[in-house]
């Protein structure tokens, strides 16, 4: 994968988390005839909005333009965005008769829609730059699958891993072994690189992180070795960097909450760190955002192995100017 050869480019390669958003005017102009579930299902909308951001910025990857819901969405459980803002699940799996409408076979075939995306996108821009993939952690699937809508403070799944062992584990089979097929299609559809995103893994109680997600990680990270290399966000996790390690994750993604150069000299050498700028910080002057850039690659120099990019998404109301100035300030900057 090019852009994971950071000493031949004597600088950390830069991609971005949520490359394609509302800080594009292009995107927003898509929105205003088509919904996100709609660019999403199309394959051709979708390879439009995830090549957006690399026709205006020398970025070194392109994110396919999709979200981890597709999964739950092809096992049965439709997800929308609502008209007040946030995530409207279909219905919620908080018994087993929520868990018998869940339909395994061949949900990886309804999700082709993804792998034409992929390979419209690999046609177009070749093979000098990354395609990355990705899928959400099997705890962070479920914890919208059962809570709905926006998880909050993950009470019903908590509840459900303590009280019905059984039916927790049933559930979270289901859904890693569709995102096992997943990563595996995507791999075959031609990306580079597959990013796993534990996104509620700071609200999953220490004590059973291992049994409820780290576990379930591994089977995914396990099934795609040979295939293609995971890189693993786990949100609010830095102070557990040795777990993360464990799951077998080619790097680790990690977010604006911890030292980036710390993390980098306490991980193994074969690992790779990913971030982590804060986001907040492109919503300020591009001044502000170009002095943080330099500073956060300041404090890597010397060490190997990172690729630089965001402590988590995009957020609304970036600046198109605050982007241009990170990717400048990083493409131009040297070891």
């Amino acid at each position: 994968m090019a852009a994971l050869r950071c000493e031949e480019l004597n600088r950390p390669p830069v991609w971005l988390m949520r490359q394609a958003g509302r800080y594009l005017p292009e995107y927003r102009a898509m929105k205003e005839t088509n919904t996100f579930v709609e660019m999403a299902h199309s394959p051709e909308l979708a390879a439009e909005v995830t090549l957006q951001p690399l026709r205006r910025f020398p970025l070194d990857a392109a994110i396919i333009f999709s979200d981890i819901l597709v999964v739950p969405e092809a096992m049965g459980q439709a997800y929308a965005f609502s008209d007040k803002g946030g995530i409207e699940m279909a219905f919620n799996v908080r018994d087993r008769e929520g868990l018998r409408r869940l339909e395994t076979d061949g949900a990886v075939q309804r999700l082709d829609y993804v792998g034409q995306a992929l390979r419209r996108v690999r046609a177009e821009m070749g093979l000098d730059k990354a395609l990355l993939g990705f899928c959400g952690s099997p705890w962070t699937l479920a914890a919208y699958m059962v809570e709905g809508g926006k998880p909050g403070a993950l009470q019903q799944i908590r509840e459900m891993f303590y009280r019905d062992r059984e039916l927790f584990d049933a559930l979270l089979e289901k859904v890693t072994g569709v995102c096992v097929e997943y990563v595996q299609m995507q791999a075959e559809a031609g990306a580079d690189a597959v990013q796993i995103f534990d996104s509620w893994a700071g609200l999953c109680p220490l004590e059973i992180y291992e049994e409820a997600s780290l576990k379930w990680i591994r089977k995914i990270i396990a099934a795609a070795a040979g295939r293609v290399p995971v890189i693993l966000y786990a949100k609010g996790m830095g102070e557990h960097l040795g777990a993360l390690a464990g799951t077998g994750a080619q790097v680790l993604s990690l977010d604006w909450l911890v030292s980036l150069r710390g993390a980098r000299e306490s991980l193994p050498s074969h690992l790779a760190v990913q971030g982590n700028l804060d986001p907040a910080l492109l919503l300020g002057s591009v001044e502000i955002t170009r002095s943080a850039t330099l500073g956060l690659l300041d404090s890597m120099r010397g060490t190997r192995g990172h690729i630089f990019n965001l402590g988590h998404g995009l957020q609304p109301g970036t600046g198109v100017e605050n982007v241009a100035a990170l990717v400048e300030a990083v493409t131009g900057w040297r070891a």
